[in-house]
């Protein structure tokens, strides 16, 4: 059964974080009214200027906090300005994905109408999942000895960690033929011609592709891939890839419907779910009231689509499509902020997002 009340956690962030937040709560509400999904909403601080106070960029009490919502809705950590004593940024959305195990970043890319593309491409619909976890990442807390000549990073690729994004992979093409009509195809980015790490990732993607059939695969080296998202992403429907590449790629696969503005993510494992926009705290345009809203609104419609599945709750799937949909409408007909070609700004954004919805 599902449940009488979603509790969601809040995480604005720095710069434009709050904004965004803001913005996609505004929508969220709207959308969840018509059909009397009851939300309710705990805002926690967490980041850079979090760190410029206290010396931790969250607390210990709301890192624990989080991970008992029912989602996370988080908006962008992190300053340019503000960093560690190793040179690293603030990023405890990363620290997050370590403790709560959140091993693949699901991030769609999608050409709506309306949105202006510098790449030759009529309908692009992808989603690429990189593995957070590990991969070059792996090493990120090694002990290193200070040294001005070498430094060194890890790469790991575990046959656990690996299976499980696998497992993903393969059942987003199956939802995403049966939601939105895609093909039902895999597509393995790697550098298994030279990497170790990288023969093994493709030889345990071979293994769990054998249990899907019924879905197309294909295996390509990153470099060759990579250049395809720009002449061909038409080719691609789910990509699934190791940390650092993925976290790359997906950029590119932004790029290519626009930007990071309409660019989603969700970062997941089997219990818990971080949803965000793919954008950073561009603390250029903070208090501007320019930054584009479209991200962190789609990430909200990605939010209640992962708990639909968690509880089985066909009412937030259904708030999801109406979230996808108004915002569909507002991208083909306007307003739209400048990063995407117009003079719209976040509000009349998200206000009109708000009237589509209850039109």
């Amino acid at each position: 059964m599902s449940k009488a009340l979603y509790e969601i956690a809040l995480l604005p962030g720095d710069g434009i974080g709050p904004e965004v937040v803001d913005a996609a709560v505004r929508v969220l509400n709207a959308a969840a009214k018509n059909e009397d999904l009851k939300l309710s909403y705990t805002t926690y601080e967490a980041g850079a200027n979090l760190f410029q106070r206290t010396g931790e960029s969250m607390a210990e009490a709301d890192a624990v906090a989080v991970g008992q919502a029912d989602a996370v809705l988080l908006g962008a950590m992190g300053l340019p300005t503000v960093r560690k004593a190793d040179g690293t940024e603030i990023a405890p959305q990363i620290d997050l994905r370590e403790r709560y195990g959140l091993f693949a970043s699901l991030r769609p890319c999608e050409l709506f109408p309306g949105v202006p593309t510098r790449v030759k491409a009529e309908k692009v619909n992808m989603l690429v999942i990189r593995e957070t976890t590990e991969g070059l990442f792996a090493g990120r807390h090694d002990k290193q000895e200070p040294s001005d000549e070498a430094v060194s990073d890890r790469l790991t690729i575990t046959r656990a960690t690996s299976e499980k994004l696998f497992e993903v992979a393969f059942e987003q093409a199956k939802q995403r033929r049966a939601s939105y009509g895609t093909p039902g195809h895999v597509t393995l980015l790697d550098k298994s011609n030279v990497l170790r790490s990288n023969a093994f990732l493709r030889k345990v993607f071979d293994e769990v592709a054998e249990r899907h059939p019924d879905i197309g695969t294909a295996r390509l080296y990153i470099d060759a891939g990579s250049m395809m998202f720009v002449t061909n992403p038409e080719r691609y429907d789910v990509v699934v890839t190791e940390n650092v590449f993925g976290d790359i790629t997906s950029e590119i696969a932004a790029g290519v419907v626009g930007g990071l503005g309409v660019a989603p993510s969700g970062d997941v494992s089997l219990k818990h779910g971080i949803f965000q926009p793919s954008h950073g705290s561009a603390p250029d345009i903070a208090g501007k009231g320019v930054a584009n809203p479209v991200a962190t609104i789609l990430s909200t419609a990605m939010m209640l689509e992962w708990i639909a599945q968690q509880q089985d709750d066909p009412r937030c799937e259904k708030v999801a499509a109406a979230i996808r949909q108004a915002t569909a409408k507002v991208l083909h007909s306007g307003p739209r902020t400048p990063d995407i070609g117009g003079n719209g700004n976040t509000e009349s954004v998200t206000q009109s997002i708000v009237d589509a919805l209850n039109s």
